[in-house]
């Protein structure tokens, strides 16, 4: 039997990564040519066809798709390999991470983990990925993403989770909101239209459940992805915007035209963890992510931001 190429895994790994071959090729330093006949030979090694056209992108075929993680774990494994025993040199590390993160990591802390990774891992590139309808727990098994910073939710058994910091809610409106004429109660809370984010789209959210312990029900007229987008929609409204206290304290501190308040039915306060798969536990690179992203956390907490 043939010793296999391990450098057509690098490629397979890039191709998945990026789902085209000019992508791939930038990655890998090659021409689109050279990297089109190193698929034709990762084709030949897999006898499958590991990419169709679709469009102008390519499709990994369920084949792929189900070698997804054996490659990137394989790859994982062989960097530790010759990691070991070595210093790895942080400066010139060419490193890509796919992370999965909360707007309100984003708005808080992002800004100083560039200025952290500009000094201490310059050449690594951070790519912050969208939440789709994927699990999570198996986005991280499989390699589609490295890190996740999310709301404290159930994840797989094998999976690290580290507490970051927590949150509370306050409600948004514009600055000369009539909210703001009298006591803010559960009732005048309903009286206005209000403004969910969802990136899944949902309209209900932990408000509701409070609200409904005071027998009252909230109109959501607005379902946005992202609260930035729901930030702006309420400039020229009587929207209500129930948000993280970081981002609407944020968005405040950056001169939008609004006014918080806190709720008056206080909601519970929410946790953000991050979490890993374990394969990525001994990774120098991951390991100095995750603790400086852990640093910068806990120094808010100590701060009682």
């Amino acid at each position: 039997m043939a010793r296999p190429d391990l450098n057509l895994l690098l490629a397979l790994d890039a191709l998945l990564d990026e789902g085209s071959v000019i992508g791939a090729a930038r990655r890998m330093n090659l021409s689109p040519p050279a990297m089109s006949r190193t698929l034709g030979r990762i084709r030949e090694a897999l006898g499958d066809p590991v990419f169709v056209q679709v469009g102008r992108k390519l499709m990994p075929t369920p084949k792929a798709l189900a070698l997804r993680e054996q490659v990137r774990a394989a790859l994982d494994q062989a960097t530790q390999v010759f990691a070991a025993g070595a210093a790895i040199d942080l400066k010139s590390l060419d490193r890509r991470f796919n992370v999965r993160a909360t707007d309100e990591f984003v708005s808080v802390h992002l800004g100083q983990l560039l200025d952290a990774m500009a000094t201490e891992m310059p050449r690594a590139t951070l790519r912050f990925s969208p939440e789709e309808d994927d699990v999570d727990d198996e986005a991280l098994r499989s390699g589609r993403i490295d890190l996740f910073i999310s709301g404290s939710r159930k994840l797989g058994p094998e999976i690290r989770v580290q507490s970051l910091f927590t949150t509370t809610f306050v409600g948004v409106a514009r600055e000369h909101h009539p909210i703001f004429d009298d006591e803010i109660t559960p009732e005048r809370l309903t009286r206005w239209e209000h403004i969910n984010v969802s990136r899944r789209g949902k309209s209900a959210a932990p408000i509701d459940t409070a609200l409904e312990a005071h027998g009252l029900r909230r109109h959501v007229a607005l379902v946005v992805s992202s609260p930035y987008t729901a930030l702006f929609a309420l400039q020229d409204s009587d929207l209500l915007l129930p948000l993280p206290r970081h981002l609407a304290s944020g968005a405040l501190a950056a001169g939008l035209r609004i006014r918080l308040f806190d709720l008056p039915m206080p909601l519970e306060t929410a946790l953000l963890t991050q979490a890993w798969h374990p394969r990525l536990e001994g990774d120098p690179a991951h390991q100095w992510l995750r603790q400086t992203i852990h640093a910068l956390c806990s120094g808010e907490a100590r701060q009682g931001r």
